[in-house]
């Protein structure tokens, strides 16, 4: 197993995207796999490496990445020192971004073609990664399947007129992060580049313009995103297939930082499906 850890990006922004690649040097060409994480998430998060080493053991390639303004930096890629740019994040760039990693699938010159079957790229994301993935998946034909764990229904409407007041009174919110307990500001430029850009980030619109097969995954303990959401979007989409987890919360388990050798069974269990899925 060949696993290559932050490779950095140029992106157009001025910001640079943190890559991991890994895959069975085999001369075999497999498909690849795309995993973007969620909001206040990174690349590394938790078990994502061991889920990269997960897929690539039953013959896919792996990338990860952290989103441009996730709010890490190439010097500290884990925890958020870069808050400004955290606060700078909206779908625009985050759907760039998506874009500019599966470009670099196509053109690198670190991965032998012989290695990739690049008519063969899917993607798998975590909650606002899942809906992320739904709008690029509409957007770029070469993208062949889709994967979304406890994914976002709604990208536009998740505030309501009282907080949108505020926030653009005050130019700002902020959200806090469990983990390191910082206060992590959001601009009112992400309300701006909803609000402008509202028929390209409608994951409703998306998933009905959807041709390719969709696996919708969630748990029905999800604290952070109803599994409600994921019976809508299963609902707008006519070639989905809807696996609800029992018991399960919205990361399946796992936490940060995961030191265990196996995975949590709730993760195991979403991932076994996922493989499944991907392999028919």
């Amino acid at each position: 197993m060949l696993i290559v850890k932050n490779i950095v990006i140029e992106w157009k922004h001025d910001k640079q995207i943190l890559l991991d690649f890994g895959y069975q040097p085999n001369a075999v060409p497999k498909p690849v796999i795309v995993f973007a994480h969620g909001f206040k998430g990174f690349k590394d998060w938790g078990h994502f490496n061991k889920v990269m080493e997960y897929f690539i053991e039953n013959d896919f390639a792996f990338v990860k990445f952290n989103f441009s303004h996730n709010g890490g930096t190439i010097e500290q890629p884990i925890d958020f020192p870069d808050l400004e740019a955290f606060g700078n994040n909206n779908y625009t760039k985050e759907l760039d971004d998506l874009r500019t990693i599966i470009d670099w699938v196509e053109t690198n010159n670190l991965i032998a073609d012989k290695e990739l079957n690049k008519q063969q790229i899917y993607l798998i994301g975590h909650s606002r990664g899942g809906g992320i993935s739904i709008l690029a998946a509409n957007e770029d034909n070469r993208i062949k399947k889709v994967v979304t764990w406890a994914a976002v229904a709604d990208l536009v409407n998740r505030y309501n007129e009282e907080q949108i007041n505020h926030w653009k009174k005050e130019g700002v919110i902020y959200v806090e992060n469990a983990r390191t307990h910082q206060q992590m500001p959001l601009y009112y430029q992400l309300v701006e580049n909803t609000l402008n850009n509202k028929d390209r980030f409608n994951v409703e619109l998306a998933s009905n313009n959807l041709n390719i097969p969709h696996l919708i995954i969630h748990g029905t303990k999800d604290e952070a995103v109803s599994v409600n959401e994921a019976s809508i979007i299963n609902k707008w989409s006519s070639n989905s297939e809807l696996f609800i987890v029992e018991g399960a919360g919205h990361s399946f388990g796992a936490s940060h930082p995961y030191n265990e050798t196996t995975f949590p069974p709730h993760a195991q269990i979403v991932l076994d499906h996922t493989l499944a899925f991907l392999k028919k």
